[in-house]
């Protein structure tokens, strides 16, 4: 019996509709939606932010590569992964057989939609919007690397998003992707 894969896995920096467009895909395909950020959460038993205070970055980075890892093992649905998620060569590597989107953003319509939120601990500081920049700017290459297709999300709607996404990969109407079109 093969293993379960995802049937499609998302990606992005903060604010490109990675956990909307994910939760709409699986309403729409009758798959299972999971995020990995989520995972990280009910693993640790605190929130994102909390681990980074407490933690540190390092040690979230490796809950992270961890939740993902298990994820694209196990889940067979929409899997939506965390912005940062990507920095790891093992995690890029680990995507390569699977069908990713990038979520793409410009920087203006992300910063927007976070609203520089606390939630978000990469984007607290100083200069927050530099800090936005600055990271897609350094993270960019790293989406584009890992994606089977990147979906602009700036002027659509999350329903349009998915719509596309389900077009481009010949997703139907189950989440089957077809064969020969991903």
């Amino acid at each position: 019996m093969t293993p379960p894969r995802p049937v499609v896995v998302l990606v992005g920096p903060p604010g490109s509709g990675k956990t909307s467009v994910g939760t709409a895909l699986a309403r729409v395909t009758g798959h299972p939606f999971r995020d990995t950020d989520a995972d990280i959460e009910a693993t640790a038993g605190r929130p994102i932010p909390d681990i980074f205070v407490q933690d540190g970055e390092p040690t979230f980075r490796a809950l992270e590569r961890q939740a993902v890892a298990l994820a694209l093992a196990e889940h067979a649905g929409v899997l939506a992964l965390g912005g940062g998620s990507i920095l790891a060569e093992q995690t890029r590597s680990s995507l390569v057989e699977h069908s990713v989107v990038f979520l793409s953003v410009t920087m203006p319509t992300g910063v927007k939609r976070t609203g520089l939120a606390s939630n978000r601990p990469l984007l607290v500081g100083v200069n927050p919007r530099a800090t936005y920049k600055a990271m897609l700017d350094a993270r960019l290459p790293l989406y584009r690397e890992v994606a089977t297709i990147v979906v602009p999300t700036d002027e659509l709607t999350v329903d349009e998003v998915a719509a596309t996404i389900i077009d481009s990969l010949g997703i139907d109407s189950l989440g089957i992707a077809t064969p020969g079109i991903v």
